[in-house]
């Protein structure tokens, strides 16, 4: 009886080691909220404000490690304040973003935890201002049509919903209207479901 424990426990644990080691794709849709801030050297503040993303995840992986490539349009808004004369400008677009992430999870049983990092690339579909009189000065939106940035972040699968939080560090200046360089750093949240 002992050795028939033996051998359906090891048996168990050999079947849980291959589906860890056997290659695995996904694909999912998520949706969620992002909120940006533009980082510029002294120019103005920016105050947080808040977006949207939607589009499409995959994720291909074995023994624990995985890539994950996404596909999403995403909503971006700022309101960006004049540090000397406290003038308000709200700056709006819409991007379409590709990050490229590579992580690692960690789990069983249909729940597992996520720990990712990667480049986002990120391109300018379209411009919508909306400048007061005075907030003309404070800062032209006139952006580059791609910026790229870099993502970390952690989830959470459940089943086949996935949560995810990840903050979104802007390396590239976005900005070509002769103020000094400006990134945009983001925070997102986002509810995922895996279609496949």
């Amino acid at each position: 009886m002992k050795f028939l424990s033996l051998t359906i426990a090891f048996l168990l644990a050999g079947l849980f080691a291959n589906a860890q080691v056997l290659p695995s794709f996904q694909l999912g849709v998520k949706a969620g909220a992002n909120f940006s801030k533009f980082d510029s050297d002294n120019t103005f503040s920016s105050e947080n404000r808040t977006g949207f993303y939607g589009g499409l995840w995959a994720r291909v992986g074995a023994a624990g490690i995985y890539f994950q490539p996404e596909l999403y349009v995403s909503g971006k808004t700022a309101n960006l304040v004049s540090d000397a004369m406290g003038e308000v400008n709200k700056v709006r677009f819409t991007s379409l973003d590709v990050p490229l992430l590579v992580g690692t999870k960690f789990g069983a049983a249909g729940i597992g935890v996520r720990l990712n990092t990667g480049p986002m690339f990120s391109l300018i579909l379209d411009e919508n201002q909306s400048f007061s009189q005075a907030a003309g000065s404070v800062f032209r939106a006139d952006f580059k049509n791609q910026a790229l940035a870099w993502q970390f972040g952690a989830g959470l699968d459940i089943k086949k919903l996935s949560f995810d939080a990840r903050y979104e560090l802007g390396l590239s200046k976005i900005n070509k209207a002769g103020y000094p360089g400006t990134k945009l750093n983001l925070f997102t949240i986002g509810l995922g479901y895996r279609i496949l």
